[in-house]
């Protein structure tokens, strides 16, 4: 899969990139990710990127000719692949949005700056916009790695075992359940019995429940829209939830 990143400060992506999963990911040939400085597409000798609002008001704003170069630039006119602005005005990221981005095996990720970008670039480059949560950053980089992150997990062979994805929070609408690893006692806490039973459907079962536990107990609000069983809603009637 290809990203195609344009930022301003395309220098911050590197250090995260180059560690653990996601450089793997690269050196297994299932990720590429090409970040391009939106300032090579300025014209003039400030390599101006921004200017003040019209209307008045604080801050300022991305201008549309550098960015609309810079896209159309490395992606052809129309763009060869959805174009997602990072922007917290966009539909807020989430497993499932990533399991469809991974469809994809190209997207580009536009990243604002400053107060905002010209709505012109939200209309008529931007095919998509998504934010990472209810607050304001100072960037899209942030969001950007987090999306490149998130989707590049669900890639085939990139994590050691390919279930994992399938079993993390949120993938089956549900947090995850809880992990143990040894030693089996530490400091006197010890693991729940059934994880040393070698009974894998007990083990299964108990997995299930606890992560239904948690899920009430944390995010209450995801059980509504969860894949529920009949076993599910019978366990989770015995800690007081009503659908």
């Amino acid at each position: 899969m290809r990203f195609d990143v344009f930022s301003l400060f395309p220098e911050v992506f590197n250090p995260y990139l180059n560690a653990s999963i996601l450089k793997r990911a690269q050196d297994l040939k299932a990720l590429e990710v090409h970040t391009h400085n939106i300032r090579d597409w300025t014209t003039d000798k400030h390599h101006t990127t921004d200017d003040t609002p019209y209307g008045g008001g604080g801050g300022m704003v991305m201008k549309p000719e550098p960015v609309f170069a810079a896209v159309e630039g490395v992606l052809g006119s129309p763009p060869s692949c959805p174009v997602i602005l990072l922007s917290p005005q966009g539909r807020t990221f989430s497993q499932k949005i990533a399991f469809e981005l991974a469809e994809h095996p190209h997207l580009a990720l536009l990243c604002g700056r400053y107060e905002s970008v010209d709505e012109r670039i939200r209309h008529h480059l931007a095919t998509d916009a998504i934010s990472i949560g209810d607050y304001v950053l100072t960037g899209g980089e942030l969001p950007a790695l987090v999306i490149i992150d998130a989707v590049t997990r669900l890639l085939p062979g990139v994590l050691g075992d390919p279930d994992a994805p399938l079993d993390d929070s949120h993938a089956t609408g549900l947090l995850e359940y809880p992990h143990y690893t040894r030693p089996p006692e530490f400091r006197g806490w010890g693991i729940p019995d059934v994880l040393l039973s070698g009974n894998h459907a007990e083990i299964a079962r108990w997995r299930r429940q606890e992560s239904l536990r948690r899920t009430l107990l944390h995010r209450p609000d995801l059980l509504s829209q969860a894949a529920l069983t009949q076993e599910d809603l019978a366990f989770l009637a015995t800690l007081g939830y009503q659908p």
